[in-house]
């Protein structure tokens, strides 16, 4: 009885201590999703499928900063002087509950994680400290960027550097075929030598060298419905080295039947194998950028 007992109490401390070794090897995200320009309504089913994706692998968890509420809409052509002064006041009121939720971003706050997700952020974002965490990134962290996280900072060279290109422009939606620039990286793997999607948002964009960034897929001609048949070389995801710290930036995530396994989502053009496909591209990036894989 003695000897069966210990071997249940040794197992239940290999098991505690496997437990607690996994959990202390995970990584940690802070995943942005705030916006001060055009807001994605796909923001918030990103992060959702992050954090499905980190609770399925156990490999990194998140913590998230949200849009704070109650941000004011923006005012018509004929509104009143009372209400541009209501305005202006309220939207006073909401930057200082951005910039206390910003304070996440920190050089110390900053301390507490590997690597940050921005989710479609938008605009001039009043970070705490904006070289102190191009510091943070160069010093050995990682940088994930989805989608309109390439809008954001066009007035910071250094963060446009940091990403590797900004955005320009998109034309409407259509089918592309991208290239797979790398059929080895943990992003791009699971893909073959191109990669049909049946209907996407594709951003074009300026600032943007091949020769800067790790390609992982790109287009060869514009996706701009006129003329769409230009030659060229047009960037959709990438990965870079930023000092010793990680990049990667995938342009893919404007509609919700890309991201969204759901069968039944609303329009669904796209196939849930596709979503399969996107969602394991996003997880190889998170895998790369945080040296996992």
């Amino acid at each position: 009885m003695i000897m069966k007992n210990s071997i249940i109490l040794i197992a239940f401390l290999l098991f505690s201590i496997s437990a607690a070794t996994s959990q202390a090897m995970q990584k940690k995200l802070l995943v942005l999703e705030t916006t001060t320009g055009f807001r994605h309504t796909t923001i918030t089913l990103i992060g959702k499928t992050l954090a499905q994706l980190g609770n399925d692998t156990q490999e990194f968890t998140l913590d998230f900063v949200h849009q704070p509420p109650n941000k004011p809409q923006a005012l018509s052509k004929t509104a009143t002087d009372e209400e541009k002064a209501a305005f202006t006041e309220a939207e006073a009121k909401w930057e200082i509950t951005l910039k206390e939720a910003l304070q996440k971003f920190s050089p110390e706050s900053l301390k507490n994680y590997d690597g940050v997700v921005f989710v479609s952020t938008s605009g001039d974002l009043p970070l705490p400290d904006p070289q102190g965490f191009l510091d943070w990134i160069k010093a050995g962290h990682a940088f994930i960027g989805i989608h309109a996280a390439s809008d954001t900072f066009h007035h910071w060279p250094a963060f446009v550097e940091m990403l590797g290109a900004e955005f320009d422009h998109h034309g409407p939606q259509v089918p592309i075929e991208c290239i797979n620039a790398d059929p080895q990286h943990p992003s791009t793997k699971h893909l073959g030598k191109t990669w049909t999607i049946t209907q996407e948002e594709v951003y074009q964009f300026k600032n943007y060298d091949p020769a800067k960034v790790h390609d992982l897929l790109w287009l060869d001609k514009s996706p701009d419905p006129l003329p769409r048949q230009v030659p060229g070389h047009f960037g959709v995801a990438w990965c870079k080295n930023y000092g010793a710290g990680k990049v990667f930036f995938t342009s893919l995530g404007h509609r919700e039947d890309i991201i969204s396994t759901d069968p039944n989502v609303k329009d669904r053009l796209n196939s849930v194998e596709t979503s399969k496909a996107y969602q394991q591209h996003l997880l190889g990036g998170v895998e790369w950028a945080l040296g996992i894989k």
